[in-house]
């Protein structure tokens, strides 16, 4: 099964961000955090460029296995004002929410770039339709 599927479940189940009333809450906030990078995707993946995590970003965008990225590896490249706005968001702590943002963030970005193409639009909107497609 794959990272939508399984998000799209877990938001039906309930089982991701459960804190939050249902797994869209994480996925939304992801699809914001995105969305709220100078640059959006792109952005966000130069800050892990940046960081000395390109490769792993690269993997996340190629056509191949997506590496993956530790909770204090996502600290350390967005920073813990980040995580802390992220986590205070979903009403958890913030550890949880850099867990949790490990978990769905390599997938989601891979779902977002088929082909390992660079999206055109408004990630949100996109990200939200990849999920209803699965929900029918």
């Amino acid at each position: 099964m794959g990272l939508l599927e399984d998000l799209a479940g877990n938001v039906l189940g309930g089982s991701l961000g459960n804190r939050g009333g249902g797994g869209s809450p994480m996925i939304s906030m992801v699809l914001q955090l995105i969305n709220s990078q100078p640059g959006g995707l792109a952005g966000l993946l130069s800050k892990f460029q940046q960081g000395g995590l390109g490769e792993m970003a690269a993997s996340w965008v190629g056509t191949g296995r997506n590496m993956p990225v530790s909770a204090n590896q996502l600290q350390s490249v967005l920073g813990g004002d980040m995580m802390g706005q992220l986590a205070s968001q979903l009403g958890i702590a913030p550890e949880e929410a850099s867990s949790q943002l490990a978990d769905v963030l390599p997938g989601l970005v891979d779902k977002l770039t088929p082909g390992g193409e660079m999206p055109q639009g408004d990630l949100m909107s996109t990200g939200m339709d990849l999920l209803k497609g699965f929900m029918k």
